[in-house]
């Protein structure tokens, strides 16, 4: 329904609550799978760094690395702790062992936005039901537990497949914001994709149907394609 300023007339935007969102905290997210827990130094570096090593593709698209060795990169990894945004998490697998890393980030708790990104997976991590469940729980966790209303995810445009696992997870293609940053010496266009909280709902039907463990075989392989859950839900 249409909103309009009672003595211009002019449309307005939908009514909503103002109190601001929660910054992210340190909390552990536990999946069927492994789980989503802050980022620490101590117990994440040594597997985190065996899990990403001597794959400079993981780093193409990123503001930082690759690194030359762990020490660069265990140095790296301790400067990310000290950030409050972006606030970073590390996923790991039911072994203990931190095999990938993401964040929310460019948080806005007054706007009720927030942003998943800075998502490394390592190789052993890519196209698993845990890289799947990682993002459904960050995603419940901003919508549910922190209250934000817009959780955005954005990647470089030639970035193609971010783009696809952006709309594989249910975020909604935006545009493109052209020239919009520069990153190693080499200019960015941003692809921009959003989930809102009234579409939440449904999305989050569709990762808990297709997480369920009815929807692998024996030997783990998907019955069914995420998108074909948030097909019927749409």
């Amino acid at each position: 329904m249409r909103n309009f300023h009672p003595d211009t007339g002019q449309p307005l935007g939908v009514p909503v609550k103002s109190q601001p969102a929660e910054p992210p905290g340190a909390i552990t997210l536990t999946g069927r799978y492994g789980a989503v827990e802050r980022l620490e130094p101590s117990s994440h570096n040594d597997s985190l760094w065996e899990a990403v090593r001597d794959h400079d593709e993981l780093w193409t698209y990123m503001a930082y690395g690759p690194f030359a060795d762990k020490a660069a990169f265990s140095d790296w990894l301790a400067s990310r702790v000290e950030l409050a945004d972006p606030y970073c998490y590390a996923i790991v697998e039911p072994s203990g062992l931190a095999v990938g890393l993401a964040t929310l980030m460019s948080i806005r708790p007054e706007m009720r936005v927030v942003e998943v990104g800075n998502i490394l997976l390592g190789p052993s991590l890519q196209r698993t039901a845990l890289a799947t469940e990682a993002q459904y729980l960050l995603a419940r966790y901003a919508f549910e537990t922190l209250g934000y209303r817009r959780y955005e995810w954005k990647c470089d445009a030639l970035n193609a497949p971010s783009r696809r696992a952006a709309l594989r997870f249910g975020f909604s293609f935006e545009g493109i914001f052209r020239d919009h940053m520069i990153i190693k010496g080499r200019s960015r266009d941003t692809a921009w994709f959003a989930m809102l909280e009234t579409e939440w709902p449904a999305r989050k039907v569709a990762f808990e149907e297709w997480l369920a463990p009815e929807n692998f075989d024996t030997d783990g392989r998907q019955k069914k394609k995420l998108g074909e859950f948030a097909g019927q839900r749409s």
